[in-house]
């Protein structure tokens, strides 16, 4: 990525103080700032640092007041936080928009179903009935099992397990080594007094826009759909048990 001052602003809908000709091509923290390097100041315990830091670009909030002149180019926004959070996406999507194709070796049913423009890299594992939405990303070794739905620009990085029968969203994003609709803890004594399985055949349901941490486990519903509603974020190594249903939005660490 490389962008200048004045495209940043565009973006962001900033005010400019300082070079808007001035480019950046990757990110720091104000405190560790070097040239050609974007920077933010939201917190004020860090604002000894804007006087000295060797940033090219800082974004600041527009009401900041600041006691001396500052070398670095300013641009001012309505939320510092918010504005960075937005870059660091541009950037995300910047380094994956041109993951697309089907590398080799891997494994797609020929009773899947594909959407358009999606990416499936080397060692992942698609089983038949499985439907894959548009512009979805899947990473080495993933393995989606079968009646899977994912929905449009979905990411699954590296090591993501599926079972049957789940469904996922849109606009998700799972990271590495989720497993998602493994069997619910279920077990019943019998006469002998010995741990007997009760088979769990539900499935689980994610809803839009949900992000899942690493190594994050939800177990499938004993009956029925364990449910992550929309807009939720779960943190890593998560366990969300059986028939369990996490509200619209909710973040849990």
């Amino acid at each position: 990525m490389k962008l200048s001052a004045k495209e940043i602003a565009s973006f962001l809908g900033g005010k400019i103080e300082g070079n808007p000709e001035i480019w950046v091509n990757d990110f720091a923290k104000i405190e560790e700032g070097q040239e050609n390097k974007l920077s933010f100041l939201a917190n004020l315990k860090y604002l000894k640092f804007i006087y000295t830091t060797k940033s090219s670009v800082i974004l600041i909030n527009e009401d900041l007041k600041l006691e001396k002149k500052i070398k670095p180019t300013l641009i001012r926004v309505q939320n510092a936080y918010n504005s960075f959070a937005d870059l660091l996406k541009l950037y995300q999507k910047s380094k994956e928009k041109n993951k697309k194709g089907i590398e080799k070796p891997s494994f797609i049913s020929e009773k899947a179903n594909l959407g358009k423009n999606i990416y499936v890299a080397a060692f992942s594992y698609i089983s038949e009935n499985a439907k894959i939405g548009n512009n979805v990303k899947i990473y080495p070794n993933v393995f989606i099992s079968e009646n899977v739905e994912i929905g449009d620009n979905t990411i699954l990085h590296s090591g993501v397990k599926i079972y049957n029968d789940c469904k996922i969203g849109e606009n998700c994003i799972i990271h590495s080594n989720v497993v998602i609709g493994s069997d619910g803890f279920g077990f019943v004594r019998d006469k002998n007094g010995l741990q007997q399985k009760i088979l769990q055949i539900g499935n689980v349901i994610i809803k839009n826009n949900v992000e899942i941490g690493a190594n994050t486990s939800i177990d499938r519903a004993t009956l029925g759909s364990t449910i992550i509603q929309n807009g939720v974020k779960l943190d890593n190594l998560i366990q969300v048990a059986h028939n369990a249903e996490i509200g619209e939005n909710t973040v849990i660490a």
